[in-house]
C-alpha cells in the first residue's frame, strides 16, 4: 500500500567464484555507504534500499533443493517517482568512485535488471 505505484529498480547477479563473491561484498559495502547521501524527499526520494545475498539453488522453486555453490546478490531500491531512478544513475556515473568496478563486476557475473518498474502490489 505505502509503496504501491512507486518506482523501483531490482537487479540480480550470480557470482560463480569466491573472488566474485568477495568483490560483490566490497562493492555493495561501498554502494550502501554512497546511497546514504541520496535524497529522502521530493520526486527523487529514495524510499527503500536493500541488498540481499544467498546461495543459488539447483531448483529455484524448491527452497530445500541442493545449493549449486554460486551466490546470488539482489538489489532492491524504491523511489518516489521515475525521476529518482534517473537521478540515481546520474549520480552514480558522476560521484560513486566504485562505479567502474561495479560495471566490470556486473559484466563478469551477469546481471538481470528491472529499471523504473512500478510497484504493483505492496502490503505494508
Amino acid at each position: 500500500m505505502g509503496e504501491q505505484g512507486k518506482t523501483n529498480i531490482v537487479a540480480m547477479w550470480t557470482a560463480t567464484t569466491p573472488e566474485q563473491v568477495d568483490e560483490g561484498d566490497r562493492i555493495f559495502r561501498s554502494h550502501a555507504k554512497w546511497m546514504e547521501g541520496h535524497s529522502r524527499s521530493g520526486d527523487t526520494a529514495l524510499l527503500s534500499y536493500r541488498i540481499s545475498k544467498g546461495p543459488r539453488l539447483t531448483n529455484p522453486l524448491d527452497p530445500s533443493s541442493e545449493r549449486t555453490g554460486d551466490t546470488i546478490f539482489v538489489l532492491s531500491e524504491i523511489y518516489e517517482t521515475p525521476a529518482g531512478v534517473t537521478e540515481h544513475w546520474r549520480l552514480a556515473t558522476e560521484t560513486w568512485e566504485d562505479f567502474p568496478a561495479f560495471l566490470d563486476w556486473s559484466r563478469d557475473c551477469g546481471i538481470s535488471t528491472l529499471h523504473s518498474g512500478t510497484v504493483e502490489h505492496a502490503l505494508w
